[in-house]
């Protein structure tokens, strides 16, 4: 009886989600896979062609989505180093002997609440006008200006924009992860005398592979899923320099109709982030350490 009573319980907490899970996400992702292979506008009454693999082979030819490709690669790979090595600074400062510590913690994780269209308003504002007035007035123009009309500097300005927004994020994971460490290793490295240095490489850093695994899993994935700051702060300018793959795909799809042929980008961007996400994974799940 109690074990049927278990599944029961079991089922009403489960069964909710799954079919909420199916509706929302493996229905549409199966339906995308089948619109990848027609030419279909997405007008319900206009005749959906069937092309085969006809749309796959021409992303091949597709000079603005292989720039996309590009991009997104160059973003998500420069995003991951610097929002990890600032969220592990973060949590490094916030878990020493600082007295303000908790005052901190708050401040450098609030970035991350602020929704993603809104943060990307907010430093547009600070790069049109706050930095351009910090130019004029020091002089150092050529550091101070605005990034975002330059097509050399508008992806440096999105990786910037997104480090302020994650690393407050990533921080909490390095936290709970330095929290775990047993305080007895670390004394005594430090009796045998081992230095700040030698300490972290050699007992924190492998200690904390568990939570480089889930830093590196979030920054990866949510760097080649970026769209909302993408669109609010650059809207893929000047001159399509930061034109992500969600913003391709979306502009593909909702901005030429080409519905068939968006999926078709789509699919392929499933498949790479998931092959790179899933390979990041597994190297590092290998070099975790059990205390």
């Amino acid at each position: 009886m109690a074990k049927r009573k278990k599944i029961v319980w079991y089922l009403i907490f489960t069964v909710p989600l799954l079919i909420i899970f199916t509706i929302i996400v493996l229905v549409p992702f199966i339906v995308g896979i089948y619109y990848a292979f027609f030419d279909w506008d997405g007008i319900g009454a206009n005749p959906m062609t069937f092309t085969g693999l006809e749309n796959f082979v021409r992303l091949l030819d597709d000079s603005r989505f292989l720039r996309s490709t590009w991009l997104t690669v160059l973003f998500t790979v420069l995003s991951v180093i610097t929002v990890n090595a600032v969220g592990l600074a973060f949590a490094l400062l916030v878990t020493s002997k600082l007295k303000l510590a908790n005052l901190a913690r708050t401040m450098l994780f609030m970035p991350y609440l602020i929704g993603g269209l809104i943060l990307g308003y907010i430093w547009q504002f600070v790069f049109l006008d706050v930095f351009t007035l910090i130019g004029d007035v020091t002089g150092l123009e050529s550091i101070f200006f605005n990034w975002l009309n330059n097509e050399d500097f508008a992806l440096f300005a999105l990786v910037f924009v997104f480090t302020w927004q994650m690393a407050g994020y990533v921080m909490i994971v390095y936290i709970a992860g330095l929290q775990g460490i047993p305080g007895e290793v670390i004394e005594a490295a430090r009796i045998d005398g081992a230095g700040g240095w030698q300490r972290f490489m050699r007992i924190t850093v492998p200690l904390l592979m568990p939570a480089f695994t889930i830093s590196l899993f979030l920054t990866l994935s949510y760097g080649f899923k970026i769209y909302d700051v993408n669109l609010s702060l650059t809207g893929g300018g000047p001159a399509n320099a930061t034109e992500l793959f969600a913003m391709n795909i979306y502009n593909e799809i909702f901005g030429y109709s080409n519905y068939g042929y968006g999926q078709a980008k789509a699919i392929v961007f499933f498949v790479i982030v998931a092959a790179i996400t899933l390979t990041q994974v597994y190297i590092t799940k290998k070099r975790e350490v059990e205390m």
